[in-house]
């Protein structure tokens, strides 16, 4: 029978990717966003009977202001979401300077939640709460689902977004740039981004690549459809 190892696991038995840090949601995001985006915006335009200029300007355009938009945004809700975990850990910490007692009992309730002996919580919540520092950390994360002390940046979410949405947005447009008067081509190279894009996410998700491409070139299709249909029931050609 093969002997325990005390070593840590993570350096010879398997590895985690930072889910924390803030980028590979921004960057998925980003990236999705900005290949739904702009084919359908183009395909609206397209639909309307707008001209190869217009629909190149249209989807420039889309590419900038959205690509500043998400990373505005992006900034704002992590930079939001930091602040609210921190004032939250302020309010944990009063708490624990106006009845220690009460926060300890707290953890030790959690603790025996989790699976612990009743004797075995009380040892480790008296001793989480020996540390005044720790102690509050450790309640809020256990309540909130996050550790004050691996917050994600908002200056790499919002990179992050600005770079994958510009990246998704440019996609559609790469026929136009290399000459090509074609809408159709427009949106099979975005067609084929979609897929790409979701495939790459599999990566990170150890799920099956084709379904989680299948799944966006469907998702994408569904909007394209839809701009498509309203740039056909309002286009210039109809007027």
């Amino acid at each position: 029978m093969e002997e325990p190892t005390h070593a840590n696991p993570h350096d010879h038995d398997h590895k985690h990717p930072d889910v924390s840090g803030g980028w590979l949601r921004a960057a998925v995001f980003g990236a999705m966003d900005g290949l739904v985006s702009n084919i359908s915006l183009i395909a609206g335009i397209g639909a309307a009977g707008a001209s190869s200029g217009t629909i190149v300007l249209t989807g420039v355009a889309g590419l900038v202001a959205g690509s500043f938009s998400m990373a505005l945004g992006e900034y704002t809700s992590v930079k939001t979401q930091n602040e609210q975990v921190d004032s939250e850990l302020a309010i944990e910490r009063e708490a624990h300077r106006r009845n220690p007692a009460g926060e300890q009992n707290e953890l030790r309730v959690a603790f025996v939640s989790m699976g612990m002996s009743t004797k075995t919580a009380e040892v480790a919540a008296k001793e989480v709460h020996r540390n005044n520092e720790n102690a509050p950390r450790l309640h809020i994360t256990h309540e909130l689902g996050m550790d004050p002390e691996t917050k994600p940046s908002p200056w790499i979410a919002a990179v992050s977004s600005f770079a994958t949405f510009a990246s998704g947005a440019f996609i559609p447009l790469i026929p136009y740039a290399f000459g090509f008067d074609s809408l159709a081509a427009g949106l099979i190279v975005g067609g084929v981004g979609l897929v790409i894009a979701g495939g790459l996410t599999a990566r990170f998700t150890r799920k099956r690549w084709w379904r989680s491409a299948l799944r966006q070139l469907i998702l994408g299709a569904v909007a394209v459809g839809a701009t498509y249909s309203v740039g056909l029931l309002f286009g210039v050609n109809g007027a």
